[in-house]
Formats: structure tokens, C-alpha cells, sequence
């Protein structure tokens, strides 16, 4: 792989190369040229190509490129062949919802936790993991290497725990709290505003409705 730093917008297309290969993989699809690829995913072949090439390329001129081969090496290049234990803090709805999400497994992602400060909540279970306390986290997550932390509870409370987290070993923080977090530059942190997203729709649907008026 190239040494020099690749673009965020190169990263952001990368799961969606591997979600269209995937589907080609499953539909019996051996080789696919750029331009057919380009065609599913309404991105130019040449962009397809140059984003490939910050990886080595992976295409043969006048064959294209082998679906399998190529889905299998960019997961590499996403870490999807290794494995990355995290923790879920705020065991609420939005908390239970993701723990219950299996296709974390499927991508690398092994849930190891999850915390929140009901005590109603201690010992419960969701697909096997256990609920635990808040006191107990900053040792879960020393003891077991946790990379990762995700963040499903008041904003309030955010900042706090996202620094304790980042204090004893997490790499990066998903967050879903409605709140902006100060991390160091070496926290890879995804925010996760679901407000937001709602008014970008809101926008979208908006202006369609104005467009479509009448028609």
C-alpha cells in the first residue's frame, strides 16, 4: 500500500465498493470491468480507478477486475480480517438496539460490554453480553484492550466519559451523543448526529415537494 495519506473521500467510498462487490459476489459475478462498476455505483470509472490505484490498483487493461479478489483485499485495507473489541456505554434503547445488531460480528467488530448506571439494568444479558455498571468500566476496559467506545448517552455526560475512556487505552470513540468532543488528534472519532440527519431529510423531502408540485 502507498505510504502517503490518503484522502477522506477515498476512505468514505471504500465501504461502498465493498458493499456493490459483495453483491456482485453473490450474484455469481467473477471479473467486472470499472465501467460496469462505475454504472452501479454512479461513480465515474476514472474515479473508481484513481481511488484504486492509491492502493496498488488491483485491475489488468483489457480484463478488469476480479470481484472476489478485489472484495477480499479491500476489506483487508478496511481491517475487516481483524478483530476490534469494543464497548457500548448507555445500555438504553438506542444502546440495546446496536448490541442486538449482528452484522457487527460479520465486520470484525466483537462486542465485548456494555455499561449504564440504572441498577435495574446489572446483570441483564443481550446476545450474551452482560450489562454492567458504570464503576466498573475504566478496569473493563484496561483488562480486556478495548479499542473502541461507543457512546449512547446524554450529552451531559459525554465529554466525561469519552476522556476516561481515551485515558485507558480507546482508540476511537463512536459517538452518539448530541455533543462535539475535544479528543486528542490521534482519537479517531466518528460523531453520529442523528438530528442533524433527520433535518438534511426534512430539507431533501422539502425541496422535492416543491419541485414535484403540481406535477
Amino acid at each position: 500500500m502507498a505510504s502517503r495519506e490518503i484522502s477522506q473521500a477515498v476512505i468514505r467510498r471504500l465501504p461502498r465498493y465493498y458493499r456493490y462487490l459483495g453483491e456482485l459476489l453473490e450474484s455469481g459475478v467473477e471479473r467486472i470491468s470499472s465501467n460496469e462498476l462505475s454504472k452501479r455505483m454512479k461513480v465515474t470509472a476514472s474515479q473508481i480507478r484513481q481511488d484504486l490505484n492509491n492502493f496498488g490498483g488491483f485491475g489488468q487493461q483489457g480484463y478488469g477486475y476480479n470481484v472476489k479478489y478485489l472484495y477480499t483485499e479491500i476489506g483487508k485495507i478496511l481491517g475487516l480480517n481483524e478483530k476490534h473489541k469494543f464497548v457500548i456505554i448507555g445500555a438504553g434503547n438506542l444502546g440495546q438496539a446496536l448490541a442486538n445488531y449482528a452484522a457487527f460480528e460479520n465486520r470484525g467488530f466483537v462486542l465485548k460490554g456494555l455499561f449504564d448506571v440504572n441498577p435495574r439494568l446489572a446483570g441483564l444479558t443481550i446476545r450474551g453480553v452482560e450489562i454492567r455498571m458504570m464503576d466498573e468500566l475504566k478496569d473493563f476496559v484496561k483488562e480486556n484492550d478495548i479499542e473502541i467506545g461507543v457512546l449512547t448517552i446524554p450529552k451531559t455526560k459525554a465529554v466525561e466519559v469519552a476522556n476516561l475512556l481515551v485515558d485507558n487505552g480507546v482508540k476511537a470513540i463512536w459517538n452518539f451523543a448530541h455533543t462535539d468532543l475535544n479528543l486528542p488528534d490521534n482519537i479517531i472519532v466518528e460523531n453520529v448526529h442523528l438530528s442533524e440527519s433527520l433535518m438534511r431529510l426534512s430539507y431533501n423531502i422539502t425541496r422535492y415537494n416543491e419541485e414535484h408540485e403540481g406535477k
